[in-house]
């Protein structure tokens, strides 16, 4: 029975897989790809990108359900923040903001991939975790973003734990430090259900409901870096006591 159930979960990940390949070729190359090389059109491209994620997202039998949404949604450019326990969190978050074009901060490592490295090098800013030199970019080309009227998605524990029973990471700084800067909201939510549903191992999951709520919106107006370590504890705390409530 055990091995029947694995060999299903191995089909509906590689159906998932198929999906997101399939649809990045026809939006992508036919889409999104062509706009996302020029500042003015990349709000055309971001569209591409979300129905993309929304085609994926549930064509692979997930729903969303979110609570504690603004009715006007986030109106300005911000950075946004989550926990992160699954590659469908980039979907989730791309679902979820449709009024400001958002650009995630990734691995550089994936610009390696062919033919897609070169579009996800143009719609994100890439970083070396271990260069200095590269964090420095980040930073620079984030603020830079922003004031393009972009938001931008940072998680800031950094990467997928290999530690499942882990709630939260140690959160990095780079996102609180950003959104100082640049004295933008930083925008936090949580997201629930994805760790069990969509982990990294091909012989676990299923779909369901994914819950995303809109933990808090915090202005960074009159912060200075000096209050860094004060917003990523506060920040920490808020999402690690509503990711418990479960």
């Amino acid at each position: 029975m055990k091995r029947i159930k694995k060999t299903c979960v191995v089909l509906w990940k590689i159906w998932v897989v198929f999906l997101a390949a399939l649809f990045a070729l026809f939006i992508g190359v036919f889409w999104a790809f062509p706009l996302a090389f020029s500042n003015k059109s990349f709000p055309l491209a971001y569209k591409g990108m979300r129905v993309w994620a929304m085609l994926v997202f549930y064509g692979s039998g997930f729903r969303l359900e979110v609570e504690n949404k603004p009715k006007q949604g986030i109106n300005q450019p911000s950075i946004i923040s989550s926990n992160h326990y699954s590659p469908f969190d980039i979907l989730v978050m791309l679902i979820l903001h449709k009024q400001h074009p958002i650009v995630f901060v990734g691995k550089e490592e994936l610009v390696k991939i062919p033919i897609i490295g070169k579009f996800y090098q143009k719609v994100s800013i890439t970083v070396d975790r271990s260069s200095l030199k590269s964090r420095g970019h980040v930073f620079k080309s984030a603020k830079e973003k922003i004031k393009l009227g972009n938001s931008i998605v940072i998680f800031p524990e950094g990467g997928i734990s290999d530690d499942r029973s882990l709630v939260l990471q140690r959160f990095k700084d780079g996102a609180f430090a950003i959104a100082i800067s640049a004295k933008v909201p930083l925008v936090l939510y949580s997201i629930k259900g994805l760790k069990e549903m969509f982990p990294e191992s091909w012989t676990e999951g299923y779909p369901g409901k994914v819950k995303v709520k809109l933990v808090d919106v915090i202005p960074t107006e009159n912060l200075s870096l000096a209050d860094k370590e004060n917003l990523k504890q506060g920040c920490y705390e808020k999402l690690y006591n509503d990711l418990i409530l479960d």
